[in-house]
């Protein structure tokens, strides 16, 4: 189910989003954020929070850093996402009891 609502999306960043002027008011972009939220959200959540951030990317909000909040329960060790060379992706930074941050890991953080 998630991949209907992925493609659109990797579509958009692949071949349409090349063709105009970056104009996110936030980071992560808008479409970095539903990815992130329909990778690691149930289905129903991530459609409303995308939603909600698609409704609030406009002159009238400030913009800024808004990282996607995820539910998710984790074991104490591991609060981190590898990818498959086994370097690190995502870090989950607790928000709430069951609710994380997801933040990307930067190229310049990343382990050799």
């Amino acid at each position: 189910m998630k991949k209907i609502f992925l493609f659109p999306i990797i579509f958009y960043r692949k071949y349409i989003s090349i063709a105009l002027p970056t104009s996110c008011r936030y980071y992560p972009t808008c479409s970095e954020y539903a990815l992130w939220q329909l990778k690691y959200n149930k289905i129903f959540y991530a459609l409303i929070a995308i939603t909600l951030r698609i409704l609030r990317c406009n002159q009238l909000f400030r913009g800024g850093i808004d990282y996607p909040i995820v539910k998710r329960k984790f074991t104490p060790y591991a609060i981190f996402l590898k990818n498959e060379r086994g370097r690190l992706s995502f870090w989950f930074v607790p928000y709430r009891e069951d609710r994380f941050y997801v933040i990307k890991v930067f190229d310049s953080l990343k382990e050799n």
